[in-house]
């Protein structure tokens, strides 16, 4: 059936069975590969997207559902060549090991600093409890967070 997605600011029409999840749309027909396939169950948060600018995990949601909505994933974050500073958080506190978590880590502080601009380190702890790091990168993440916080703040790529 035809679905018509937004991701990143582009419309892509595509054909696509009624079972195909917006995971896999964005993989295996788009080739946005920043969501991650992991658990397959909403559990670990690898696949992490903004859907109408809130966080979800694409590997439940259908891609029919999508339709009509504004998808943003990790690809979308940066412009123009100059990353978020959400990314240049993670890199300069080490939020990542692996890297395998981390666009679903970037992706889900994005919705969390939306909606928290302010945060404290007990509420980073609490906000970001939705996604799973094997490597224990927890530290650096959230003290990535509390910084990419800050530089928003003052208006920087926001």
């Amino acid at each position: 059936m035809p679905v018509t997605l937004q991701v990143n600011g582009k419309v892509h029409k595509l054909n696509l069975e009624p079972r195909v999840t917006l995971l896999d749309a964005l993989r295996d027909h788009l080739d946005y590969t920043g969501a991650k396939r992991v658990c397959d169950r909403a559990v670990c948060g690898s696949c992490t997207v903004l859907l109408a600018g809130k966080a979800v995990y694409a590997c439940t949601v259908l891609a029919i559902d999508a339709q009509g909505k504004d998808i943003q994933t990790v690809e979308g974050l940066s412009t123009g060549g100059k990353l978020h500073p959400i990314v240049t958080a993670f890199v300069a506190n080490d939020g990542l090991q692996c890297g395998f978590c981390t666009p679903g880590m970037v992706m889900a502080s994005k919705a969390f600093l939306d909606r928290n601009p302010n945060p404290t380190y007990a509420q980073v702890v609490q906000g970001m409890n939705g996604n799973l790091c094997r490597c224990g990168s927890y530290m650096g993440i959230r003290r990535a967070v509390l910084q990419a916080a800050k530089e928003l703040k003052g208006g920087k790529n926001a």
